[in-house]
């Protein structure tokens, strides 16, 4: 399990390897440095100059590292020390002595009031500058000359966090300033600053590798914030066998669609048939009957009494599973067949779209999902139903809070989608693109956690592997499509090649 640490944490996962491998913290920097170096020479070219800029701290020696590595692979190098502070660590100044003299790598030194560099015409900026241990936002001069680097239209790298950010909790941009990356390279595990839309102008792209920090760390340490990785999904997965049929595979029930929205009903048929469900019906309104019926002919069409809209309760003792709200409207006869829907079901639900937003019109209805159910809210739904945040960090408190005292899951729809489980634990997802982003994608998503569902996964292992299959198929289909013209169809279209290439990929 890929934990998601505090600054603290992290500062002492450091110290615990270097006590327990044993490993001194100038190797361990070493080792860092090296990784870097790797990673940045596989993406850049060496008649590009590079500007490394160094603060006194251990991210500075980093920097001053990766600098001495960088000259011996025959890039132009010029480091620059900026005196944030007036401490440098030892491991700083051991690196500073270790720069070769006779190259004229070290440019100049920065201090407060001192007139800024002038900077080469398409060099790129490596930022050593701060870490993640920050305390306090980065104002005045300092702040002036991050906000210079900022516009120089330079290609900005930063070494395992952009400097001025707080790794593990909102940055508070009145009062400070931040460097705007174009990529990170984050030690060990992804920062949980990254992972937040707040901080999204300051990581265009992060990735992260291991430095050989000692794993067993982990065990030990707690967390309420989990990176959803391959090894965690693979875990999930679950294995058919020769004998199987389609009652082992589960019976669910889609509640979706109304006058002119049978397109979302459709696209929920589609991702809950392709989840691999055994059996699927569909209740939805008569008018859309032969749309259903020629789209999905897969799926067993239950027709609703009215016409146009959802009106009517039905017995869910016959299936595994239940999905609701897709394209369904907000007709008060929709909302009194969804609230008899919460109040008889005997079993987890997933609830999404305009299900969740009459929720939020009838709060009383909050406290008749059944237990262990999976909300599918975006951000503006969520904020229906629990209010509004100041920012990104205080949100995803409220987001674990709600899902602890209502014993539900909860995933917030994003970038990195979030699935808060019943104990409020947080589990990040790391699969999916901005091409996402189209009318539809979130009725795939139901479909597709409502066949989970169905197929007998614990509700919360459902919202992780469904969130992880949505956004790889996603992925792949942004590979054959693009994302400026993917469609919600293209990511259904894709869910059999994301279950195939993850098997593969885990055999």
């Amino acid at each position: 399990m890929m934990k998601l640490l505090s600054a603290e944490q992290i500062r002492d996962w450091d110290n615990y390897t270097i006590q327990n491998k044993p490993i001194s913290s100038y190797n361990l920097m070493e080792s860092a440095a090296s990784l870097f170096t790797d990673w940045f020479s596989s993406i850049y070219k060496t008649e590009k100059t590079v500007c490394v800029f160094c603060g006194t701290g251990n991210n500075g020696g980093d920097g001053l590292a990766i600098a001495r590595m960088l000259h011996h692979r025959f890039f132009n190098v010029h480091v620059y020390i900026c005196h944030l502070s007036k401490n440098e660590t030892p491991d700083f100044q051991k690196n500073l002595e270790l720069l070769p003299q006779r190259a004229q790598i070290l440019r100049g030194s920065l201090r407060e009031n001192d007139a800024f560099p002038q900077l080469p015409e398409d060099a790129i900026v490596v930022d050593a500058l701060l870490g993640g241990g920050l305390s306090r936002p980065v104002d005045g001069y300092w702040a002036d000359f991050f906000t210079y680097l900022n516009n120089s239209d330079l290609e900005i790298v930063s070494v395992d966090i952009p400097s001025g950010l707080f790794a593990d909790r909102n940055t508070d941009l009145e009062k400070g300033s931040v460097i705007q990356a174009h990529r990170v390279l984050s030690f060990e595990i992804p920062k949980l600053a990254f992972l937040m839309p707040e901080n999204q102008r300051f990581i265009q792209h992060f990735e992260f590798k291991s430095i050989g920090l000692e794993p067993s760390f982990l065990d030990s340490v707690e967390t309420k914030n989990v990176f959803i990785t391959r090894e965690i999904v693979a875990k999930i997965l679950k294995k058919r066998n020769k004998f199987d049929h389609k009652g082992v595979f589960g019976r669910a029930l889609l509640v979706v669609g109304s006058f002119g929205m049978a397109g979302a009903a459709v696209l929920a048929a589609r991702a809950c048939m392709r989840s691999g469900v055994g059996i699927l019906t569909v209740q939805t309104p008569k008018s859309n009957r032969i749309i259903l019926q020629t789209t999905v002919p897969e799926a067993i069409v239950r027709l609703d009494a009215d016409e146009f809209v959802i009106s009517q309760n039905v017995d869910t003792e016959s299936v595994t599973a239940v999905g609701i709200g897709c394209g369904m409207g907000k007709a008060g006869r929709t909302a009194a067949a969804l609230k008899q829907y919460l109040a008889t079901s005997k079993r987890p639900m997933v609830i999404d779209a305009d299900a969740l937003n009459l929720i939020a019109d009838n709060p009383e209805m909050l406290n008749l999902i059944p237990e262990g159910s999976i909300l599918t809210p975006h951000l503006k739904e969520f904020e229906r139903l629990f209010g509004k945040s100041k920012n990104d960090f205080d949100r995803l408190e409220v987001l674990r809070i709600s899902s602890k005292s209502l014993k539900i899951n909860i995933l917030l729809k994003g970038a990195h989608t979030i699935v808060a489980n019943t104990e409020g634990v947080c589990f990040f997802n790391s699969t999916g693109n901005a091409g996402m982003a189209t009318a539809g994608s979130g009725d795939v998503l139901t479909g597709l956690l409502t066949g989970l569902l169905a197929q007998g996964y614990a509700p919360e292992n459902a919202a992780v592997l469904g969130v992880y299959v949505h956004g790889l198929a996603g992925d792949l289909a942004a590979k054959r499509v693009g994302q400026e013209a993917m469609i919600a169809g293209d990511i259904v279209d894709n869910l059999g090649a994301a279950f195939l290439n993850f098997q593969r990929n885990n055999e």
